[in-house]
């Protein structure tokens, strides 16, 4: 009688590497759909998106305030007004591309991503994002508002 381990993976080298592309495709597909919307939909003419709900009842600026406004730039091709709009956001579509060809590549050889975040590492982003949010709303952070 064969093992259970034999035939899961029997089963896996029957995928087809096309197959195994579908998630990470999908998600492409679905993060060029959303930057083509943002690319077409100006964030900085009013009325087309929803205003921050804190910096609508506070006046202070979240992290990710000026998203929209950096995407639009960043896809423009105007790469120091995306990092003036919020260069966390910047720093956030390299991380994407980084981690998304590394799920492809793994998908495509039939293994999985391998990567899961330790609280260190989650503590640490954690950290560069409230610094960032508290040094953006001071008045020597005044480069970094969007």
């Amino acid at each position: 009688m064969p093992s259970v381990n034999a035939d899961r993976q029997r089963a896996a080298a029957r995928v087809t590497p096309w197959r195994r592309l579908a998630a990470p495709a999908g998600v492409l597909a679905a993060v060029a759909g959303a930057f083509a919307y943002v690319g077409t939909v100006d964030p900085n003419q009013p009325g087309h998106y929803p205003v921050c709900p804190l910096y609508r009842l506070t006046g202070l600026y979240c992290p990710g305030c000026g998203g929209l406004r950096s995407a639009h730039a960043f896809i423009h091709g105007d790469l120091p007004a995306a990092l003036q709009d919020n260069a966390v956001a910047v720093v956030a579509y390299g991380i994407f591309v980084v981690l998304w060809t590394m799920w492809a590549v793994r998908a495509a050889r039939g293994r999985p991503l391998g990567i899961e975040p330790g609280p260190l590492q989650m503590w640490s982003l954690g950290a560069v994002l409230l610094a960032f949010t508290v040094v953006r709303n001071l008045p020597f952070g005044g480069w970094l508002h969007p």
